[in-house]
């Protein structure tokens, strides 16, 4: 099982979006609290470059990226600090239940929500089966993401089952050929998720872990 970080494990998107919305004023750049939520799971620079082209009409330089992303991610470390997600241990308890290898695959860079995982999740995830923002080049919705995350599990595509929250998380992984389950914890209407190429859309992470046993008995795995 591959599982996506913010807006799966930890209800950390709002946060996100409030950073995203409102750092960005003082660059002269606009981004809505829900257009953040599309942007969900792109890279930093990605999303950068997506407002430099509409309000500047070019690229933003690295060192404006260097910058804008510090903004960011000041204001990000200034808010309360994220919950985990409901139903997300039950999920995972479930997935650990039935046999399977738990891989982490996220754009994030934040180290505090890294460094909180283990605190929230302990036993659940290793370093060698997480995939985060600093290893990745292209980042989601390249498939580059998951398909790292297959590799360092060592498992093909149609041995996976990502569990994703974002239309971009959804493409990266439908791009690498695993069966999605998108879990809609945020502000967008599921046909937005559908339209990604999600398999399966639930209205949270409690959905998942019903799913997950009601799809796949432990008693069958």
């Amino acid at each position: 099982m591959l599982f996506d970080m913010d807006g799966v494990l930890f209800d950390s998107m709002p946060n996100h979006a409030y950073a995203w919305s409102h750092a960005m004023t003082q660059f002269g750049l606009e981004m809505t609290a829900y257009e953040a939520y599309l942007h969900e799971g792109r890279t930093g620079s990605g999303t950068i470059n997506i407002l430099a082209q509409r309000y500047w009409g070019r690229d933003a330089t690295e060192e404006e990226i260097e910058r804008i992303y510090a903004a960011k991610a000041e204001l990000f470390n200034t808010l309360p600090e994220p919950k985990p997600m409901p139903g997300a241990l039950e999920a995972l308890t479930a997935a650990k239940e039935l046999g399977c290898m738990i891989v982490l695959v996220t754009g994030s860079g934040q180290v505090k929500l890294l460094e909180n995982l283990e605190a929230h999740y302990p036993g659940f995830f290793r370093q060698e089966l997480m995939v985060t923002g600093f290893d990745v080049k292209r980042g989601k919705p390249d498939p580059e993401p998951y398909l790292m995350g297959l590799e360092k599990a060592g498992i093909k595509a149609t041995e996976a089952i990502v569990v994703e929250n974002a239309p971009l998380g959804v493409e990266s992984a439908k791009g690498a050929g695993i069966f999605t389950i998108a879990a809609n914890t945020g502000p967008l209407e599921d046909s937005i998720l559908k339209d990604a190429g999600a398999d399966i859309v639930v209205p949270g992470m409690m959905d998942v872990a019903r799913l997950f046993r009601k799809q796949y008995p432990a008693s069958e795995a």
